[in-house]
């Protein structure tokens, strides 16, 4: 556990210092984001924060390479982590860097993410087997493992890239999915004996720091933007995790059954549900409009929470909260054996929250239609013409 937390506190440390100057060359370079119809914040304000984010990454796996136990874990037998990441990492930058500038066309961005999946899968990072219900995985051959890694790399990109248009949104998602990554990897090594170093791990732990480092920063009122040269780069190791992790794991020495096995597979999309939803249906939209599917809008998932009268950071807490309870949910029914109290908790909880996040921006407007009347709403004694407190 010490060499994940120092990686994690590295890459999260080495992110949060690189962001001022980041910051500050972003306006150099004329990366800013104007104000558009569809964005939430209202004055230009730099981007490339992803940068930063890329410094961190390398910072902790320079340091990672340096402890002797972590070292074969980067670089073991046939998968070379370090080098997958940093080779596919420095391309989705560079690329990321030209579109927060001058905006690179859809079919080059695409054309780069599926290089960066090509990089991995010359490293080693690719899915070898599937899991099935007979105990047995199934092995794919490269002609049916190299399309599905490719495609778990570009869908996972573009899920992050799409949620990334609220301060601290994507950066705080995208911690959230690797933080459950990095638990389920330790815990169910730890309980099986097994070792809890790998490259999986490490890189799930490495993409928490950078996106803890980042988040003060970006969280609203964000003082700078990730850009798509930090959305793509998350994206692309949170797939990167997502695939190493894939038959990690031996359904023969599993207590738990076959259902730990299947957990890479389902984990991300569980914590990725509300990316990937939002992909989705912005895909189904415009096309139903006769758009094309890349075609930017303001109905995303986010600007409709805006639409009920939450507030940005309340909208952004709430995505959170959501994303949080799906992936400790899931892991708590791969780790712990009481599966039937886990799912009542967990529905629990979700009802819970579903009852807050409609009831809040309800209080709200009948608070605000009774200051409008003149008359203080549910005996308040806070005066009719005072403005409502920020949530």
């Amino acid at each position: 556990m010490r060499e994940y937390l120092l990686t994690i506190l590295v890459a999260a440390l080495v992110a949060y210092l690189l962001t001022p100057t980041v910051r500050r060359f972003a306006v150099w370079f004329g990366a800013q984001a104007v104000p558009r119809d569809r964005d939430v914040h209202v004055i230009p304000t730099p981007r490339l924060g992803g940068l930063a984010m890329f410094g961190g990454m390398v910072a902790a796996l320079i340091v990672a390479s340096g402890l002797p136990e972590m070292r074969k874990y980067l670089g073991d037998g046939e998968v070379d982590v370090g080098r997958a990441l940093l080779m596919s990492g420095g391309l989705i930058v560079l690329i990321g860097m030209a579109d927060d500038r001058w905006e690179v066309d859809a079919l080059t961005k695409f054309a780069g993410q599926v290089a960066a999946g090509g990089i991995f899968i010359m490293q080693g990072i690719q899915i070898y087997a599937l899991p099935l219900p007979t105990g047995e995985p199934l092995t794919l051959a490269p002609a049916y493992g190299v399309p599905l890694t490719v495609f778990i790399v570009v869908a996972t990109i573009n899920a992050v890239n799409f949620i990334d248009g609220l301060d601290g949104l994507a950066a705080g998602v995208v911690g959230i999915a690797a933080l459950a990554l990095f638990i389920y990897a330790y815990l169910l090594s730890k309980s099986h004996g097994m070792t809890t170093l790998s490259g999986a791990t490490l890189t799930a732990a490495i993409l928490f720091g950078m996106c803890a480092g980042f988040l003060p920063h970006n969280f609203s009122p964000a003082k700078i933007f990730m850009g798509d040269t930090g959305s793509m780069l998350i994206g692309l190791l949170l797939s990167a995790s997502t695939i190493m992790l894939t038959g990690r794991f031996d359904p023969a020495v599993l207590a738990g059954g076959l259902f730990p096995f299947y957990v890479p597979l389902l984990l991300v999309p569980a914590v990725a549900a509300v990316p990937f939803t939002d992909m989705l249906l912005a895909v189904w939209r415009r096309t139903n409009q006769g758009r094309s599917p890349f075609a930017p809008d303001k109905r995303h998932l986010h600007h409709r929470l805006l639409e009920l009268g939450h507030s940005t950071r309340r909208a952004v807490l709430i995505m959170y909260f959501w994303v949080g309870l799906l992936g400790s949910g899931l892991i708590a029914l791969a780790v712990f054996k009481e599966a039937l109290i886990t799912l009542l908790a967990t529905l629990v909880v979700a009802l819970g929250g579903m009852l807050l996040m409609l009831a809040t921006p309800w209080r709200r407007r009948r608070r605000n239609g009774a200051a409008e009347r003149g008359a203080p709403a549910g005996g308040s004694d806070r005066p009719a013409d005072r403005p409502s407190m920020p949530v």
